[in-house]
């Protein structure tokens, strides 16, 4: 019986996902990441949100950009990005990446300084409605220029939007 309701729930979820991932279709969202679901080497509390908004060119295809602040221990970046999405038709699952830019400060009387990363997401897009969604997701932000030091990954929501 159990099979029977989880295969029941995946094929609704599946018809209805389609629609949203046809060309032409306009994306935005709002994402958390942080809240100690991240790791990273200078450790301690971690909070970041950012906006981004996307297109799809192609069925299943999006091209997005990003905009976003990171805040950890005293430090701010801000993070200026472009990428792109894949999203498996049939379920609804999203794999993406990209390039991102940030602009550090290594907190109180320090420096500025940049950072170029290859951002990799993977995520699932969880439909309240035909337009709104909820996108629990992990991801790695590989830093390009500081590696060790700046390189991170964890788990992140998004509240997304197709229209």
């Amino acid at each position: 019986m159990k099979k029977t309701i989880i295969m029941l729930l995946l094929a609704v979820v599946s018809m209805s996902a389609y629609a949203q991932f046809e060309k032409g279709t306009k994306y935005v969202n709002a994402s958390l990441t942080g809240f100690g679901l991240d790791w990273h080497k200078a450790g301690g509390f971690h909070i970041g949100i950012a906006g981004a908004g996307g297109y799809f060119i192609a069925d299943q295809w999006m091209l997005k950009g990003r905009l976003g602040w990171n805040h950890q221990d005293g430090a701010n970046e801000f993070t200026l990005g472009a990428g792109a999405r894949y999203y498996l038709k049939n379920n609804g699952f999203f794999f993406g990446g990209g390039l991102r830019y940030g602009l550090s400060d290594a907190g109180k009387d320090a420096d500025t300084f940049h950072n170029v990363y290859i951002p990799l997401e993977g995520g699932y897009c969880f439909y309240l409605n035909d337009h709104v969604s909820i996108e629990p997701g992990v991801f790695v932000d590989m830093c390009l220029n500081h590696f060790k030091d700046y390189t991170k990954f964890g788990l992140k929501l998004s509240f997304g939007y197709y229209f």
